[in-house]
């Protein structure tokens, strides 16, 4: 599956994001459109079909992004799509 620029595929409900996120004051912006529009970041192939699968069944969404110095983000969509909620790897 290839990613959808600017194609929004799903709602996001309240975005919220933890407090270790936000201190290293990165492009949340960038990384929470890529997360809406499909670009599902550095997941496994099962991962990423999960997503597709969840797109129409209702499942959570999860999308985790490898940045410069080893900084991982996790955005995880809750299943009924109230929220949307941006971590790091050790926060998950």
């Amino acid at each position: 599956m290839g990613y959808r620029f600017f194609t929004a595929r799903f709602s996001l409900g309240r975005i919220v994001a933890t407090s270790g996120v936000i201190a290293l004051n990165l492009d949340l912006e960038s990384l929470l459109r890529r997360h809406h529009c499909g670009d599902w970041g550095d997941l496994d192939d099962d991962d990423r079909r999960a997503n597709e699968a969840a797109l129409t069944r209702g499942d959570r969404i999860l999308s985790h992004y490898c940045l410069a110095g080893g900084v991982r983000i996790y955005i995880i969509t809750e299943h009924d799509r109230s929220s949307t909620c941006i971590m790091l790897r050790e926060e998950y």
